[in-house]
């Protein structure tokens, strides 16, 4: 979840991305893919970058270092962001709809539903339920 934060991160900072909800637009999937990029740079630097994990003597002494961190992590990051953007869409809009605009459920659905982009709100100073779209 921490890389997906980041993935979030890099959405919510993309003036191309930061309103697109899941869907098969070549848009929606450009904008995830600079995600993956980010997210795999992060993972990077967090495993052999000069203030990792290795650098300070933690994970990877004597050439122990795995590439789960630096391939199957960031991938795992990606599936994480469009899982809970087709949950965004296809369940909480759905919760919304059925509770005829309930304010607290709305507030509840899309900050539990999808966490890694309600810290990435709470990141960048806003309400853990914010969408950039605004309210649906």
């Amino acid at each position: 979840m921490q890389g997906s934060l980041f993935g979030f991160i890099q959405i919510q900072n993309d003036p191309k991305g930061m309103n697109l909800s899941f869907g098969n637009s070549n848009t929606y999937w450009r904008s995830h893919l600079k995600a993956l990029a980010w997210s795999a740079a992060w993972s990077t630097q967090f495993e052999i970058g000069p203030v990792s994990q290795a650098s300070i003597g933690n994970v990877g002494l004597h050439g122990k270092q795995t590439y789960v961190g630096l391939i199957v992590t960031p991938i795992g990051r990606f599936g994480w962001i469009v899982l809970e953007d087709f949950v965004d869409k296809n369940i909480i809009q759905v919760i919304e709809r059925r509770t005829s605009g309930n304010f607290y459920i709305k507030i509840a659905s899309r900050t539990f539903l999808n966490p890694s982009r309600s810290a990435a709100n709470l990141l960048r100073f806003k309400t853990p339920w914010h969408r950039d779209s605004g309210l649906r």
